[in-house]
C-alpha cells in the first residue's frame, strides 16, 4: 500500500495548499512571503527531510521567487484535484510533469524499527520539496484508491478541494459544514410551495 495513504499528512498538505485559493470567495491566503512561511510552518512534512546535517539549521530564508514557485505549484495541485475524477489521464500527466520538474526521487527511510519510502527532491528549493511531497501523495491515493477520490466540493458556493480517504469513497463535500448547508438547502426547496 502506498506510503502517502498511510501518512495522510502529505495528502492534507496537498489539499490545504490547493485551498489557499478560494476562487468563489476571491480569497488568496498565499499572497505574501509571510503567508508562505506560515503555511510551511503549519506543514513541516513538506520540507526537506531532517538529517544530521540540517537538524540544527534555522528557518530557511524565503523569497518572492519561492512564493511565485509555490503559487505555480498550487495551480498544478489544484488542477490535479479538480480534474482527477473527470480527466484522470490529464491529472496523471500533471502529476508526472510536476514530479519531473521538482526532481523528485524516492528514498528508503528507517526510524524506530519502521521502514518506508519517501519522495523527496534533491534541490534546496522549498517549492521542489513541497511538490515532491504533495504530488507523490496524490499519486499514491490515485494508485491505491482511484482518481475519483480526488475532487471539488459539491457545495453551490464552494470550490474547495478534498481527498476522500474514507472506506466507502462517497465524499462529495469538503467539510461537514458544506454538506449540512446543502442538506438544509435541499430540505427548504422541498418544503417551499411551488
Amino acid at each position: 500500500m502506498p506510503d502517502a495513504y498511510h501518512s495522510p499528512a502529505a495528502v492534507e498538505t496537498a489539499v490545504d495548499l490547493a485551498n489557499t485559493l478560494r476562487p468563489i470567495k476571491g480569497e488568496d491566503a498565499l499572497e505574501t512571503v509571510e503567508q508562505l512561511r506560515a503555511f510551511l510552518d503549519d506543514h513541516p512534512e513538506a520540507g526537506p527531510p531532517r538529517t544530521a546535517a540540517n537538524q540544527g539549521a534555522g528557518p530557511r530564508r524565503l523569497t518572492r521567487d519561492d512564493l511565485a514557485e509555490v503559487r505555480a505549484l498550487r495551480e498544478t495541485v489544484r488542477a490535479v484535484l479538480e480534474r482527477a475524477a473527470t480527466a484522470p489521464v490529464e491529472a496523471a500527466a500533471l502529476i508526472n510533469d510536476g514530479l519531473r520538474r521538482s526532481r523528485a526521487t524516492p528514498a528508503l527511510r528507517h526510524e524506530d524499527d519502521r521502514w518506508w519510502t519517501e519522495v523527496t527532491s534533491d534541490t534546496d528549493r522549498c517549492s521542489a520539496h513541497l511538490a515532491a511531497a504533495t504530488l507523490s501523495a496524490l499519486a499514491s491515493v490515485v494508485a491505491a484508491l482511484g482518481p475519483a477520490r480526488l475532487g471539488v466540493c459539491a457545495g453551490l458556493n464552494c470550490r474547495a478541494t478534498f481527498v476522500d480517504l474514507s472506506r466507502n469513497g462517497s465524499k462529495q463535500y469538503c467539510t461537514r459544514n458544506c454538506a449540512h448547508r446543502a442538506s438544509v438547502a435541499a430540505y427548504r426547496s422541498r418544503r417551499s410551495p411551488d
